[in-house]
């Protein structure tokens, strides 16, 4: 009986250490990008764009015209894991300057948050600070720019169907969900002032974003939730569509976020956001979110899969890389 006792034992413990060890390598292995770059768009495409657009990591997202430029979200310092998990985090003034200067980021008109987690909202108003833009977003959002000391006429709150013109950018805000986590809801009532814990950013509003220039329209759709018939008449060429923890979700949910934004829509183009593991530093090579928390690839298939069935073109967008949306 002893023997017996001592040999389950053995067995749990292997199991544990076996446990122990798949989850480490799930972590330290996420997938690869290398089945994606027959998706990629070519590089240097951007000579006779009306609209470039490029991509930072998350859905930050930068688009241009020649004259006037719109930056969604605006995160680069990327705090890891450790520091997101245990301590308080803050705007890296480093990073951020050192990311604006890799971008050739001089000045921004319209800094928009899609929403207020840290992920997203965090490091805007530093950004807006030094391209003298305005930060436009929830009132959560404009509580963290005033807790940045962000000077109050450089915060706009905007509401669900307001339109706001930068140049020759039409942006429309619409009310819209994000995806089902734990960390979703909630409010940021008054001036946050970092460091502060990463569950502090609370969601405030989140927005799907149309931005249209001279007859073409994008949607950014920043994360993977939708409002039921939210996007209902609206029309876009190319949605940036975000996909973190879609690859979580059910097949249901997937199909039907699908249909409330893409087919909703009319979009003929979707470019993937929000895959990347965020607690990599920025000039790192990206990788996908760690299978523990997302399915990556999942995701794609998915993507891949809808698209082949309603001719709609998927593309694979890599970081800090410019293109034409529309081309």
């Amino acid at each position: 009986m002893r023997r017996l006792l001592k040999n389950i034992l053995l067995i749990l413990l292997l199991l544990a250490i076996s446990g122990v060890a798949w989850v480490g390598y799930q972590f330290t292995h996420p997938p690869t990008l290398d089945a994606y770059a027959k998706l990629s768009f070519q590089e240097g495409s951007t000579k006779d764009a009306e609209v470039r657009a490029t991509f930072f990591g998350v859905s930050t997202l930068l688009f241009e015209d020649g004259k006037n430029s719109i930056l969604i979200d605006g995160f680069f310092t990327r705090p890891d894991k450790l520091s997101v998990l245990t301590r308080k985090i803050s705007p890296n003034l480093d990073v951020i300057g050192q990311s604006l200067k890799r971008a050739n980021i001089q000045h921004i008109d319209a800094v928009i948050a899609a929403h207020s987690h840290y992920d997203h909202a965090m490091d805007s108003p530093e950004v807006a600070r030094r391209t003298d833009a305005i930060l436009y977003g929830s009132m959560s959002t404009a509580n963290i720019g005033r807790g940045w000391g962000l000077p109050e006429q450089q915060i706009h709150v905007v509401h669900h169907g307001e339109s706001v013109k930068v140049g020759a950018f039409d942006v429309v805000f619409l009310n819209a969900e994000h995806a089902p986590t734990g960390f979703t809801g909630g409010e940021i009532e008054g001036p946050l002032k970092p460091p502060v814990r990463a569950n502090q950013y609370k969601e405030g509003q989140c927005f799907s974003i149309l931005i249209s220039h001279k007859g073409k329209t994008i949607l950014v759709q920043s994360s993977a939730g939708f409002v039921k018939s939210g996007l209902s008449g609206r029309h876009a060429d190319v949605a940036f569509l975000g996909i973190g923890t879609l690859g979580k979700q059910t097949d249901q949910y997937r199909e039907e976020y699908w249909h409330e934004t893409v087919k909703a829509t009319g979009v003929k183009r979707v470019i993937p956001i929000h895959w990347d593991d965020f607690t990599r530093p920025s000039n790192a090579p990206f990788a996908p979110m760690p299978r523990p928390f997302d399915d990556f690839e999942k995701s794609m298939a998915f993507l891949l899969n809808q698209g082949e069935k309603e001719h709609v073109e998927v593309k694979f967008l890599y970081p800090w890389i410019e293109i034409d949306p529309f081309k």
